[in-house]
């Protein structure tokens, strides 16, 4: 099974990357769990909110193959407890195709911006809580969360009720 997060922003501080290098190399061997960075756009006076956002969203959906299935991490998402996303996660795996996470930019997703290859897109829409998060953390908590998934679906002992 693969899963690409895919998220808008880079040069996160190192121990982002430390966080989220820890938890795909656990995942190693069952999962390859891997980051993409996309560029945020800059905002200023000649570039509104909404056009920047669209932009951010294009970028993201180019990093997309074909088959992907497309989970979009979104504040009005569809918030799950650890065993549903834990579900989730075993129902990713089943269908047997690659699954891109995409971590939208401060102003969230543009689904108005076509899929490259004319897909309805997102598959689901997902958020994580319904608390705002630094975008830095978000990365942490998914790959934790993750991690958490396959635990709990693969009988590890890391989640504990």
């Amino acid at each position: 099974m693969k899963i690409k997060v895919i998220a808008v922003g880079k040069k996160m501080p190192e121990w982002v990357y430390g966080c989220c290098d820890d938890y795909a190399q656990r995942l190693s061997g069952q999962v390859a769990l891997t980051f993409k960075e996309v560029a945020m756009q800059r905002r200023g006076k000649s570039l509104s909110i909404e056009a920047a956002k669209k932009i951010e969203s294009e970028r993201l959906l180019q990093q997309l193959d074909a088959t992907d299935h497309v989970v979009a991490l979104c504040e009005r998402g569809k918030q799950l407890d650890t065993r549903q996303f834990s579900g989730a996660f075993t129902q990713w795996r089943e269908q047997g195709k690659d699954t891109s996470i995409l971590i939208g930019g401060p102003d969230g997703i543009d689904f108005n911006v076509a899929h490259p290859a004319g897909k309805q897109w997102p598959n689901q829409r997902l958020s994580l809580s319904a608390l705002t998060f630094p975008h830095p953390l978000v990365r942490v908590i998914l790959a934790e969360q993750l991690y958490r998934a396959w635990s709990l679906a693969s009988g590890h002992p890391y989640h504990r009720d």
